[in-house]
This record gives structure tokens, sequence and C-alpha cells, in this order.
């Protein structure tokens, strides 16, 4: 039961990082950067202690009782992670959107879910899953079994997106919905997709940095509750204020730099624009966002295991979005071949899907 409330919690979580952008969409007369930022205080600023305040007794004790080195290398892991989530739109440029994605994709949910794990063999800690258990118990073998399916399915969605590129002329966008020149070079585009994906993995990193934060949000929750035998379900809230501070830093930066250069400062008053709308939709987009990971802490004190969370975590958000894709008929004009191969991709995804669970539910 633990584990199919983990997997319930995870595709939440997905559903709303793969749903997220569809607010903006509402957002008239901004550029990009204007209406990312707003979106973004809310979702790295304004939602996050707010979460943690309705969820996590004293939770300002909990930030500021915490060594500094500890959330220093939380909010860097953030830091990292943000520019992770900025380079993925050059990876787009040379490697084409769905090869790009699906390399970026693929290294985010390998390198997330496997580097803590090793870490923790050098560095064990208890409550902790090393590799050595992944690779010498039944459960560990068949949650790595799971993330090979789901790598596989990334490919096969990837393969797909390359025939729809060839067969119809697409809009190309980045992740974030901006609009890209495409200039194919493999080599340069293949580094920048595995420095995008080894940096956007680095917020599962930051979590685990942060893990004495929802260790003592976890504590205080269980002396309180000594009934309970499960973990507390909102221990991660605490540790995502640091992360995404972190976010923050960069995607701020940024940002600001793009309005600057386009002269985009305007967007935030601009009269002849619906501003109400606007900063209501950006607003409701940020916190969408945040709920990705408001659910994926749930998830994680359900699985009791980083590496199966961040796994299920990236499937879901991988699977919802190929779905709105069909929804929204992105897929419309397309061989039979084509569609039928992103069908194949999506089914492998959710195949993957019921391994880690069920290598979860052995456990």
């Amino acid at each position: 039961m633990q584990a199919i409330l983990g997997v319930i919690f995870h595709f939440i979580g997905g559903f709303a990082s793969g749903s997220f952008y569809i607010p903006y969409k509402k957002v008239k007369g901004w550029a990009w950067e204007s209406y990312w930022i707003v979106g973004g205080i809310f979702s790295w600023l304004i939602v996050p202690p707010l979460a943690a305040f309705l969820t996590v007794p004293n939770f300002t004790a909990i930030i500021s009782g915490t060594s500094g080195s500890i959330l220093w290398l939380t909010y860097f892991f953030g830091i990292l992670w943000g520019i992770g989530g900025l380079t993925y739109g050059l990876g787009v440029r040379y490697l084409g959107v769905s090869l790009g994605s699906s390399i970026i994709l693929g290294l985010c949910m390998v390198l997330g879910s496997i580097l803590p794990s090793i870490y923790f063999d050098f560095f064990p800690q208890a409550g902790k899953d090393t590799f050595t258990m992944f690779i010498t118990t039944d459960w560990g073998r068949m949650v790595l079994l799971g993330l090979l399916v789901c790598v596989l399915g990334i490919v096969i969605c990837g393969k797909a997106g390359m025939m729809k590129e060839k067969e119809i002329k697409t809009d190309v966008t980045d992740p974030h919905g901006m609009e890209v020149k495409t200039e194919f070079k493999f080599g340069l585009g293949l580094f920048v997709g595995i420095v995008s994906g080894v940096l956007s993995a680095c917020f599962n990193f930051g979590i685990e940095a942060g893990k004495p934060m929802a260790d003592a949000a976890n504590a205080v929750w269980k002396a309180t509750n000594p009934a309970e035998t499960g973990n507390f379900l909102f221990q991660n809230n605490v540790t995502y204020i640091i992360v995404l501070w972190g976010g923050l830093t960069t995607n701020f930066i940024w940002c600001m730099a793009l309005n600057a250069r386009n002269k985009t400062f305007g967007d935030y008053t601009k009269a002849s624009t619906p501003l109400l709308k606007n900063y209501i939709f950006s607003a409701l987009a940020g916190t969408t966002w945040f709920l990705q990971f408001f659910f994926y802490g749930m998830g994680e004190s359900k699985m009791g295991n980083g590496a199966s969370s961040w796994i299920l975590h990236m499937a879901f958000i991988i699977l919802i979005a190929n779905v709105w894709g069909l929804i929204l008929k992105e897929w419309k004009g397309v061989s039979k071949k084509t569609f039928t191969t992103v069908i194949v991709g999506i089914l492998t995804i959710i195949i993957s899907v019921l391994i880690v669970g069920y290598g979860n539910s052995i456990k």
C-alpha cells in the first residue's frame, strides 16, 4: 500500500510538471523572460515557504539550526540545477527538439537516480540506499530494470519526434516554449546535452544534500505523533526552500539580462496588455510548477527511496508531456508509423513505472 500511494503521489507531481506550462499560453503581450520570472517568483520564492508554513511546524527554526555548510551545498546544487534548465534550450538548438530532449531527460533521470546511491556507497548514511543494494537485492535490480526500460521509452519517444520533424514542418521551441533557431551540430549538441543533463539532475542532489533538514522535520513530527509508523509526508518542504533559492538566483539573473537586452522591462506595467490576467496566469503556472515537488516529497516519504522516487518523477513528467502532445494534436498529420512509434514509447514508459513500483513493493 505504501508503494501504491507513493506511485500515486508521484503521478500527481508528474502531472503538475507536465501541465504547468499551459497557463503561460494564456499570457498575452509579454516576452518569455517576463512571464517566466513572474511565474518563477511564485515557484521559487513565494509558494515554497508558504507550503512549509502550512505543513512543517517551526520550519524557520529547522533552517536556522542547520549548519551553514549544509545550507550552502543545498543552495549550490539549486544554482547548478537552474543552469541545467537554462542550457536545455542550447541542447534543442544543436540536436533538435526530440533528440535533444531525449538525451537530456535520459541523462537527468539516470544521473539523478544513480549518482546519489553511488555516493552513499562511499559515505554510508543510515536509511540511505546504496548502489550496492541495487545490484545485490531483488528489489534493487527490479528498480534498475525499471530505469533501463524508462530510458528505452525516452529513446523511442525521441525517435518518434525525429520522424515527426522530418515529415512535417513544426515550430521549434525549447522546453519553456521559447522559439529557438536550429543549427544541427551533433558533437557540440552532445556536449551541451550532457552538461544540461548532469546539471538538471542536481535538483535531486540538492534534496539529498538538504536531507538533514527533512530528517529534522520528520523527527519533530514523529515526536508529536508517536502512534504513526510511517514518515512525515511533508518533510521535504523545508529543503525545497533552500534548493529553489538557488534556482531563483540563476533564473532571475538570466531573465533580467534578457529584459535588458530585449528592452522588455516595460512588460510588467504595459497598459495595452491584460495585466491582471497575465499576472494571474503566470502565478497559476508557477504554483502548478511547485506542486510537482510538493507531491514528489509526499511520494518519496512513502517510497522510502530517493532513486526510485526520482525515476518515477521523471517518468511521469515525460509521460504526461507526451500525452498532452497527443491531446493537443501535436502529432496530427504524421504517418501511421510515426504515430505508432510514439504510442509504443508512451506504453514503454508506463511499463517502466509499473516495474519500479513493483520493485519498491517487494522491498
